[in-house]
């Protein structure tokens, strides 16, 4: 049976790429991950989008990291635009946290009816996807999952190769 290719792609917001958490390195990525998406069908596309509230620095994510990001409804929420053109009909999932546990549900539930493999690419390499990458794993071990590096980027340079290390010592492939 011919499997399945999903892609996940991980808080490609504004407020990660050139907003209040953005980098250079996360707007390198941009172009990458468009024509990432353009290879898969809409059906097989999940999108995760990073959503607090205006209490965010009341939360114990907001109190180790104190910066306001990706408030549901502001533009530093919003999928940037070229990533959202071309996600067309895919599926968004807005997520309270790092990893989505409504996401992995839903995958979990596909891999039951049919043979599928996951690829994850996004923002940020070294806390959202690592955190998606390892619930995947953690909730379909015989599942093939796979990281696209060029389509990823961290922090900074060093946590995002290291993200990548404790993925694949976890048994997730990372590609380019």
């Amino acid at each position: 049976m011919e499997k399945e290719k999903i892609l996940v792609i991980v808080d490609m917001q504004n407020d990660f790429i050139d907003g209040a958490l953005g980098t250079k390195e996360a707007q390198a990525i941009v172009e990458n991950v468009v024509k990432k998406i353009k290879c898969y069908e809409p059906k097989n596309i999940y999108a995760t989008r990073d959503t607090h509230s205006e209490n965010y620095l009341e939360t114990n994510e907001g109190k180790h990291l104190p910066v306001i990001h990706c408030v549901k409804g502001t533009p530093g929420w919003q999928i940037r635009k070229e990533v959202a053109e071309a996600l067309s009909d895919a599926r968004i999932i807005d997520k309270p946290c790092f990893a989505s546990t409504d996401l992995a549900d839903i995958l979990f539930a596909r891999h039951y009816k049919e043979n599928i493999e996951i690829e994850l690419v996004g923002l940020c390499t070294d806390i959202c996807v690592v955190s998606n990458a390892l619930l995947l794993k953690a909730k379909m071990p015989e599942v093939t999952i796979s990281v696209d590096a060029s389509c990823c980027a961290g922090v900074t340079p060093k946590t995002h190769e290291a993200a990548l290390e404790t993925m694949k010592m976890c048994q997730i492939d990372i590609n380019n």
